[in-house]
């Protein structure tokens, strides 16, 4: 929850600061976002490699969540002077931590336990709600929506930073005290050697973690960069996970050949979707009002936390709906799931569209008709986000569980990647635009995401019949 927090705070800052602090294009700023988001996706692989093979999941998760807090700190001292330097320190924490949590989640669960998928769903409203709070209270407070009597001007965005940073630090005291629960579930894989050869391997793998983030930061900061990193790391993981499944049977290959597919998928899903962070948050700052059901809420704070709150309100029942679907013989297969995460998502698209028929002569429409969207999009994740790191751990053996998890999130990494290059396009069509035609620019463009998010439901449906069959009775 507390991760999530840090990280959904972040995610809401980026974009917004960037333009109207660090005095970037919106243009640029959505390039930018999009190559740190990808950059935090992709080093979830890295940090999965990492804990399977040396550091165990455990104390990835705790190195990952030290590296998040000096980063924080680091952004709260002087967050103009030292953006990219703390941005790459949150990157590469966030490598080690997120999917290493998520795997130990699923190592909970026997095989063929039913409850799984709901278990997911559980946890995923657990880690939303830390979103939600971060989602709202970090931009909110930068913006100095919120304690302005408390919180001098000019230090709205170092506290809001600064936030970050403390949560992070319970995150890991929480964890500290709980993990006496977990059995043996996360702890390093290395324990056949000696002490002093595992700490060998333990050592350079937190410094060769350290050395990297120099190189990070150029890459953030020159987005070309980006592109040639995004161009390898995809070949390289499949390569590897190829030369991998050398060592299974046909059986286990036609497995982890679904879950390349359901990788494929995702990144189209999550290329939309993360239109969150880019150009949905200057759509959010430049062109909604502030009333959501005659409640006066920032549009910023609305845009980066009602799909969490959404969340929380349903997952729980929608994981019990699953389950109580499962002993009926009535729910839907995972790859239906899947296609029905693409059709939600159409949905809330086609609304951020119809928001151009509510907009003034001003160019500012309902913050009202774009919540409903959210709403709508909130069901599609809930079909295929929590679902998705379920089937990961199903379809993986189990000494590659952590690198398959990874490997999700780097697919995810690609769709933050794709999503960058989506609004880019859309603030680049919109420059020099008045207000009213910057947001017709910005609603058709996302009337477009709707209709690929149509057609992508439609074609994965169809092809549920032959991934099933690769799938081997996994459900």
């Amino acid at each position: 929850m507390w991760e999530r927090f840090c990280f959904y705070g972040m995610r809401g800052m980026l974009a917004f600061f960037m333009v109207n602090q660090l005095g970037l294009t919106e243009k640029t700023a959505n390039l930018q976002y999009g190559a740190t988001q990808a950059f935090v996706y992709a080093f979830t692989f890295i940090g999965g490699l990492f804990a399977d093979k040396i550091l165990g999941f455990r104390r990835s998760l705790f190195w990952g969540g030290l590296l998040m807090i000096v980063g924080s700190i680091i952004l709260a001292i002087d967050p103009k002077e030292f953006f990219f330097l703390g941005i790459g320190f949150n990157i590469v924490g966030t490598g080690f931590f997120k999917p290493n949590i998520s795997t130990m989640v699923g190592q909970l669960y026997k095989e063929g336990d039913s409850r799984a998928d709901a278990g997911f769903s559980l946890f995923y409203a657990g880690i939303n709600l830390g979103a939600l709070l971060g989602g709202y209270l970090c931009i909110a407070i930068g913006k100095g929506e919120m304690f302005q009597s408390y919180i001098p001007a000019h230090l709205t965005w170092n506290v809001a930073f600064g936030l970050a940073a403390i949560v992070m630090v319970i995150s890991l005291l929480t964890f500290t005290q709980t993990q006496k629960s977990l059995a043996s579930i996360g702890l390093s894989p290395l324990q056949h050697l000696d002490t002093n050869k595992k700490k060998l391997f333990e050592i350079l793998t937190y410094i060769g973690s350290l050395a990297i983030i120099p190189v990070i930061m150029k890459m953030v900061s020159k987005t070309e960069y980006t592109d040639i990193f995004m161009f390898i790391i995809g070949p390289v993981s499949v390569i590897y996970i190829v030369y991998e499944m050398t060592k299974f049977s046909a059986a286990e290959n036609k497995k982890l050949v679904a879950a390349l597919l359901f990788m494929f998928f995702s990144i189209f899903f999550w290329a939309f979707f993360e239109q969150s962070g880019g150009s949905l948050s200057l759509f959010a700052a430049n062109n909604l009002d502030n009333k959501v059901m005659g409640m006066e809420l920032d549009p910023n704070g609305v845009n980066n936390s009602a799909n969490s709150f959404f969340v929380i309100a349903f997952a729980a029942l929608l994981g019990i709906l699953w389950v109580w679907m499962s002993k009926k013989k009535m729910e839907p297969n995972t790859i239906v799931k899947f296609g029905l995460g693409f059709l939600f998502l159409a949905g809330g698209f086609f609304l951020f569209y119809y928001t151009r028929f509510f907009t003034n002569e001003k160019g500012v429409t309902s913050l009202n008709v774009f919540t409903l969207g959210w709403f709508v999009i909130t069901f599609g994740e809930l079909c295929l986000s929590p679902i998705g790191m379920s089937i990961m751990t199903k379809l993986s053996p189990q000494r590659l569980q952590a690198v398959i998890m990874g490997m999700w999130f780097l697919a995810s990494a690609y769709g933050q990647y794709f999503a960058g290059l989506l609004g880019a396009n859309i603030a680049e069509a919109s420059e020099n635009s008045n207000n009213y035609d910057k947001l017709m620019v910005y609603t058709e463009g996302y009337g477009q995401l709707g209709l690929y998010s149509l057609i992508g439901g439609v074609a994965i449906i169809l092809l549920s019949p032959f991934i099933r069959k690769l799938m081997g009775g996994v459900k």
